[in-house]
């Protein structure tokens, strides 16, 4: 039988053949604590499991996933089947089944060090043990046997023995007796949706009511959960604030009460997504309980999440897609309704501006690479699953939905998603079935839609064209549209086109179209006879999914006064579409960093403004010209220090700036204040130098030598925790020398005991950009050791250390040519890996291509 694959053609067949009547779940944790288990043996749990199902086919044979070390007993319908004939590590075989069958598997299944499956983690601040599951997309089979796949639900019971001073969650309602958590039978679900987590948390309780239109009162007990160490820090009064709105908002709009009883959300350690929306259990990464002072991007970011979760109540758990091809229909809707209900029931007015900069960027990188997909995707297998939580799924489907409710109107949109619910609760559907009713609530063309912008790959780009009169107005304005080479579709765009003009000191609308653009060139009538605009944006308030270009007058104006734009939203815009020209090598990376260096100090929004920092380093470390880069970086830190010391005390921008002049500083006078400020002979009136800043400061004077590992040791013991362990070992990895490079080379590559968080901290600190040449021995390395990497280790594991480890920082076209060998030479190699190769060498020829672009622009004589 294959390994732990799934393929869809096998999942088919299944479904065609089975139907799941119910699971009970006993899992005995206990062995979480204590004794460890013997060297080289993983420590284990007992999971036993009851699966109830029928048969279409009664003498058929079919299997059950299981991924476990050993397994005890295996009893179908009474009979007992020898496991070491019918489990080969991942399935378990059934043949001869009856139409109404019983399976019963006793086994011993292992914790997780890299967060799938029932992860265990050790509190070094107290010794405390806590336990969490993650499943998506197919892990629950390594806690117990299960059939894994998400078109076949059921109703679980979970029972959990655990040591006693011990709390347990599940899905449903629990209590204890007798020593055993016993949790209320779910309504029909996903294996992957459920979810047990376990330990001494910190718990705090709230209620949601709400009256309901048939007279009776819905209430939902609310609970939320982080370890205790991080209980000083834990705002569980906003997280309950943001529920509360959030459960208020989708239940004006959608018309469908919560359906899952309680409503828990439990922050837990190591966690290798943002959050997963376990019905009745959402879990969240432990990094949105902030132990420092954020920005207000920050809290944005975790309410947006608190709602892309709650969004999925409705959307992937009451109803859930048949197959992963249709992932989106769970994951765009989430991402869409994150931000909508943001704007919507929340203090963050302007999430729409952090979608169109920050989520929009994710999409417009994803679509570019050779791995683009429509965002209804071919999804063979898990494998393939499990590589298509990326940009397009969410981002760019999220993007094409805002434009879908510009297509449709939102009250359509709403009624179709209030329709999708009611006749398809508790079942699982495919893309057809959400077209259905969206065809009905707006009448609109729904699957020439779909065709465009579902089943298409790639971006289009849409480019202002302005003929003036002799009197110097708008004699006809028209919208160019492009398409990729590689993806030729050019689609139906609903677009807002603002003409802006210089008033004073700032760069205001004064005309605005809305048309639908289609085909190569548009013209839109309605701007006909306005006054010359100086700049034109074609994605004017953000309805479509495009790149933004400009004309020749817009883009000196923007050169010239790109600060002075009075919308934040246009604003934005416009610095996303400058970023897109820089990564195509349209526009030199310098130009970029000098744009960030003279107008980013007047960014109001400070979400912008952070992801105006992340660009600027890309731009720096990966698209400008070798040469020029020790000039840029000297030009940013001398911005950034001014910066800093000009902002506002104690405001979220100055925050923001002291953590970008960390990551510039790299002159000996950078590197003195950054040590000065960290002991405190140095103070910037309103910074409050606190512990996440001290590991922020310490890293760039670790990976330059400034300090030294007892110095690391010593801020460790200041900061005990868990966080300051992952602190810590990535500044260990940072040190410029040879020895150290190997050591954390050693440990990521020839061993697999790191957990995930110390993996993921272990390579965030190898590779730094001022260590190029320390880093050079590695690329043949890495080539050498990718292939038993993903043979040996989970896919999440193998996943990180191939994208961590990249040798994106030895941009030549040697190390482009060593990336084509090893594909060349690997064209047997397993799809998912080759597709991140591909991906990695699609990044690395962009970055040499804005070089090359950068190097020639600053050769070429001036006009």
């Amino acid at each position: 039988m294959p390994g732990e694959n799934l393929s869809r053609d096998e999942a088919r067949e299944r479904a065609a053949l089975l139907s799941v009547d119910g699971y009970e779940v006993s899992l005995d944790v206990r062995s979480a604590v204590g004794d460890p288990a013997a060297e080289g043996e993983p420590r284990t749990f007992r999971s036993v499991t009851t699966v109830r199902f029928r048969c279409n086919e009664p003498g058929a044979s079919g299997f059950a996933d299981l991924v476990a070390p050993s397994v005890t007993s295996v009893s179908l319908n009474g009979r007992d089947l020898d496991p070491g004939e019918v489990f080969d590590g991942s399935r378990i075989l059934l043949e001869d089944l009856a139409a109404d069958n019983e399976l019963i598997v006793d086994a011993r299944c292992a914790y997780s060090r890299s967060g799938e499956g029932l992860h265990r983690f050790v509190d070094p601040e107290d010794g405390e043990v806590y336990l969490y599951t993650q499943y998506e997309p197919a892990d629950s089979r390594r806690v117990f046997a299960c059939f894994e796949q998400p078109d076949l639900k059921a109703p679980f019971r979970f029972e959990v023995r655990a040591p006693e001073e011990w709390t347990v969650w599940s899905n449903g309602v629990g209590e204890r007796a007798d020593g055993v958590w016993r949790f209320a039978e779910t309504k029909p679900i996903s294996t992957y949706i459920t979810c047990v987590v376990a330990g001494p948390y910190h718990h705090v309780t709230d209620v949601y009511r709400r009256d309901l239109g048939d007279g009776t009162t819905l209430e939902i007990p609310l609970g939320a959960m982080c370890r205790k160490g991080l209980a000083p820090h834990f705002e569980a009064d906003d997280v309950f604030l943001i529920t509360k709105q959030g459960l208020d908002f989708f239940h004006d709009h959608f018309d469908y009460p919560y359906p899952f009883g309680k409503y828990d959300q439990a922050f837990v350690p190591e966690y290798n997504l943002g959050a997963m929306e376990n019905p009745g259990l959402v879990t969240f990464r432990e990094e949105y309980v902030f132990r420092g002072k954020v920005t207000r991007a920050s809290y944005e970011a975790r309410a947006n999440v608190i709602l892309h979760e709650m969004a999925h109540m409705w959307f992937g758990d009451l109803v859930t897609m048949v197959w992963w091809d249709d992932l989106w229909l769970k994951e765009s809707f989430a991402d869409f309704m994150g931000t909508f209900a943001n704007v919507g029931a929340t203090r963050f007015k302007d999430a729409w501006i952090t979608f169109a900069n920050r989520r929009k960027a994710w999409a417009y990188r994803a679509d570019q690479l050779p791995s683009t997909h429509p965002i209804t995707a071919d999804i063979r297998d898990l494998q393939d699953a499990k590589l298509n939580f990326d940009g397009i799924t969410y981002a760019k489907g999220a993007s094409v939905l805002k434009q879908l409710v510009a297509y449709v109107g939102q009250d359509a949109f709403l009624e179709g998603a209030r329709r999708y619910f009611k006749r398809h609760a508790y079942g699982n559907t495919r893309l057809g079935d959400l077209l259905s009713v969206l065809g009905e609530t707006s009448g609109r063309d729904m699957a020439g839609w779909a065709r465009s912008w579902l089943q298409t790959a790639g971006v289009n780009s849409l480019t202002p064209q302005v003929l003036l009169d002799p009197q110097g107005r708008v004699d006809e304005l028209a919208v160019l549209q492009e398409a990729a080479e590689t993806h030729p579709e050019l689609r139906p765009h609903r677009v807002a086109i603002g003409l802006y003009r210089r008033e004073g000191d700032r760069v205001v609308r004064y005309a605005r179209a809305e048309a639908d653009v289609d085909g190569p060139r548009t013209v839109i009538t309605e701007l006909a006879g306005e006054q010359a605009p100086d700049l034109v944006l074609v994605n004017d308030d953000d309805l479509t999914y495009c790149k933004i270009r400009f004309d020749e007058t817009s883009l000196a104006t923007l050169r010239g006064h790109l600060g002075d734009v009075s919308d934040p939203l246009a604003r934005a815009l416009c610095w996303s579409a400058l970023w897109n020209l820089t990564r195509d090598a349209l526009l030199p990376a310098a130009d970029f960093v000098d744009l960030v260096t003279r107008f980013a100090h007047r960014e109001s929004d400070i979400g912008v403004l952070q992801m105006l920092h992340a660009w600027a380093d890309s731009a720096l470390v990966h698209y400008a010209p070798q040469d020029w880069r020790p000039a840029g970086e000297r030009a940013l830190a001398r911005v950034a220090e001014r910066d800093l010391r000009a902002a506002e005390p104690g405001s979220g921008h100055q925050l923001a700036w002291a953590r970008f002049f960390a990551s510039v500083a790299s002159s000996a006078e950078d590197l003195d204040l950054l040590r000065a400020l960290l002991d405190g002979t140095v103070k910037i009136d309103g910074l409050e130098v606190d512990q996440e800043l001290r590991w922020a400061f310490l890293e760039p004077l670790t990976a330059h030598g400034v300090v030294d590992e007892a110095a690391l040791a010593a801020e460790l013991a200041r900061d005990d925790t868990a966080s300051g362990k992952r602190h810590q070992v990535r500044c260990l990895a940072a040190r410029p020398s040879a020895a150290v490079k190997a050591q954390a080379w050693a440990q990521l590559m020839e061993s697999d005991t790191l957990s995930n968080a110390l993996t993921e901290a272990t390579i965030a600190g190898f590779a730094q950009p001022s260590q190029r040449e320390l880093l050079a021995p590695y690329t043949q390395k890495y080539f050498a050791a990718i292939g038993r990497i993903w043979e040996q280790r989970s896919i999440q594991s193998a996943m990180n250390v191939v994208r961590g480890l990249f040798p994106a920082l030895q941009d030549s076209p040697e190390t482009l040519a060593a990336t084509d060998a090893w594909l060349a030479a690997h064209e047997s190699a397993a799809p998912a890996l080759r597709r991140l190769v591909l991906e990695a060498r699609d990044d690395l020829a962009r970055a040499l291509r804005a070089q090359a672009h950068g190097a020639e622009t600053a050769a070429a004589p001036a006009d």
